[in-house]
């Protein structure tokens, strides 16, 4: 490190880098320890000396932190700014890492959004229900606004029942399942066809996989499926689905000789 008896030009003292970065002495004291950030040069009286290209790492330093890197991810990320090609690089990286927190805050603030409309849909207050809808939020699980419909047994007995990887997979097949449906709604394949009591068997094995074979759950579930007037394009889908598969279980368990839902009555 060079030694100057006076502050040459183009040098800049550890107090006047901090006023200009906006950042503490002790900070850069702190990053010259950790190697993070070291004076270009010293006084003979041991005063630090910084240069604009010290400044120029400063601010990657600075910007990385506040992306949320650890002191040690940022040593990692520290470019050389030797050459222009170094600082287009370094730049380049920065824009890149600040697009993917925009990215990130993009969908915290979606996230906050839904959270905020469904609160008020629900008009009490249930923290288990809104961690509940934080979860499946975090999951990307485009129906997460169905918790608030369960009430507090159901989302229990869903809890024990699904993790996050089982849950996404169940609601991928429920789905395909209702897409199925729909097709053969929209085919005119009669419910009592063959190819119809196939796909309302996987239905129904596929509620039985849900409740785990607790009917007394099943008049709950018919409460939550019932839908009088679609309020969004998932609601119109399972409305679909319920015309088609009223009918289609009828013949399905006629077919068995049994009635599970007059057994959950009772």
């Amino acid at each position: 490190m060079a030694k100057y008896r006076a502050i040459p030009p183009g040098f800049m003292t550890v107090g006047e880098m901090a006023k200009k970065m906006g950042v503490t002495v002790r900070t850069l004291q702190y990053y010259d320890k950790e190697g993070l950030l070291s004076p270009s040069a010293e006084s003979e009286g041991g005063r630090r000396l910084y240069t604009d290209k010290d400044l120029i790492t400063l601010h990657q330093i600075i910007s990385l932190k506040s992306l949320g890197f650890s002191l040690d991810d940022i040593k990692q990320h520290l470019i050389s700014l030797e050459t222009p090609s170094d600082v287009a690089n370094a730049l380049t990286e920065q824009a890149n890492n600040i697009r993917k927190k925009i990215d990130q805050l993009t969908a915290s603030l979606t996230a906050i959004e839904q959270l905020k409309a469904e609160v008020l849909q629900m008009k009490t207050v249930n923290f288990k229900k809104y961690a509940d809808i934080i979860v499946n939020l975090q999951m990307n699980n485009e129906f997460y606004y169905l918790i608030k419909l369960f009430d507090d047994d159901t989302l229990d007995h869903i809890r024990g029942q699904f993790d996050k990887k089982s849950g996404l997979d169940f609601m991928e097949r429920f789905n395909h399942l209702s897409d199925e449906i729909v097709r053969l709604k929209k085919d005119n394949v009669l419910p009592e066809s063959e190819k119809s009591q196939q796909i309302t068997k996987m239905y129904w094995e596929l509620i039985m996989e849900f409740t785990n074979g607790d009917m007394s759950m099943l008049p709950k579930l018919m409460e939550i499926g019932q839908i009088d007037t679609a309020a969004n394009a998932w609601e119109e889908k399972q409305k679909i689905v319920n015309d088609y598969l009223e009918p289609a279980l009828q013949v399905y368990f006629s077919r068995l000789g049994v009635n599970p839902f007059e057994e959950a009555k009772k």
